[in-house]
């Protein structure tokens, strides 16, 4: 536990502290997540992909890891930052510890710097780009991270993406409501835990998959999962099109925001983006303020949107569009996730609110 490591943002700042589990070199888009609890599903997060995760909360890994709050079958950061590592967690579900969990999964992870000041570095710059390494200099990583691939150019959704359709069925011995096709661009578990116990069947499908053959499975309802990276992807946006006004659809951050751009609005980049449980949606039919957890990069610019789509939700803190609906066709999108975890539950009616445009 005393392996120096440093963190490298490409502003060439730099955050000394100590290798703790892989002790292997990581870079990524570096982000902030402001959550105090729910580290693991934060790491398995598939919206994560590709990002140097830091947790603004000051310990991290003291209730350990436990069997049932997987998000995905794997760690999808590329690498962990924490001002304070807890090798000894304590908790009855607990059956590793956080750095035996990352080492057995090729993560490597930093910890005794000072999360606060990169969380002020980020939100004063914007994300960066960075790297953890043991061996190299400052100068040698930051020469490094200049040639390696940006975090925008990539399509994080096709590698996070299932890679065949596979079937989430309701509890055992009860009937299901209503078939659900889930495209998977970076699904949580948690979505599918949630419609199933609602009663539903559910299908995922890789981000691949066609309109048409997507409308082959004849769901009742299809829903547009979150995913990792800049939403710019053509062919999952002929995809979704090809959906329109066939079946209800939900959107959710990602698919929120393909929504958004089929129907002829623009998707922009935001400075540091929202990675949290605790920001403030206003629904603008009722006033209500939820809050609500959030892990996205982007945002749709609500003077774009065309088509009879129009804003529902906005978020409080910057006044980004938060939610959409449509004055005919039966789908919306919000952009939080209304399966936190981690997270509040104030949002878990949006799924109750896809089943009665199902019913309809």
């Amino acid at each position: 536990m005393t392996k120096k490591a440093i963190l490298v943002l490409e502003d060439g700042s730099v955050y000394e502290g100590y290798s703790f589990s892989a002790p292997i070199s990581a870079y990524g888009e570096v982000v902030f997540n402001t959550s105090m609890t729910g580290y693991q599903e934060m790491l398995t997060d598939p919206s994560y992909a590709g990002q140097v995760v830091v947790s603004t909360y000051p310990m991290i890994g003291n209730y350990g890891i436990n069997s049932e709050d997987f998000e995905s079958n794997r760690i999808q950061v590329a690498g962990f930052v924490v001002r304070e590592e807890c090798h000894i967690p304590s908790h009855w579900q607990s059956i590793s510890n956080l750095h035996d969990y990352l080492l057995s999964n090729g993560i490597p992870g930093i910890a005794g710097v000072d999360t606060r000041a990169i969380t002020r570095r980020l939100r004063s710059v914007g994300v960066m780009m960075g790297m953890i390494t043991l061996e190299e200099s400052p100068g040698e990583a930051l020469e490094r991270l200049s040639r390696l691939p940006r975090y925008d150019s990539m399509d994080f959704v096709n590698q996070v993406s299932t890679e065949t359709i596979y079937r989430w069925d309701a509890p055992t011995g009860e009937d299901a409501l209503y078939h659900i096709v889930v495209v998977d661009c970076g699904l949580k578990l948690s979505i599918l835990r949630i419609l199933s116990r609602m009663g539903c069947a559910l299908t995922v499908v890789p981000c691949t998959t066609s309109a048409e053959d997507i409308l082959n499975l004849k769901p009742d309802g299809i829903l547009l999962s979150p995913g990792p990276g800049d939403p710019a992807l053509p062919y999952l946006e002929e995809t979704v099109r090809g959906l329109l006004g066939r079946k209800p659809i939900m959107g959710i951050c990602l698919g929120h925001q393909l929504l958004g751009r089929v129907f002829g609005g623009k998707t922009y980049k935001l400075k540091f983006g929202h990675r949290g449980a605790n920001h403030p949606v206003r629904d603008l039919d009722s006033g209500r303020v939820h809050i609500t957890a959030q892990n996205h990069g982007y945002a749709v610019d609500a003077d774009s949107l065309k088509g009879g789509l129009e804003v529902s939700h906005i978020n409080l803190n910057d006044g980004t569009v938060e939610g959409l609906r449509h004055r005919e066709l039966p789908l919306f999108s919000i952009q939080y996730h209304s399966e936190a975890s981690p997270g509040p539950k104030d949002t878990v009616n949006s799924f109750e609110r896809f089943l009665e445009m199902v019913r309809g």
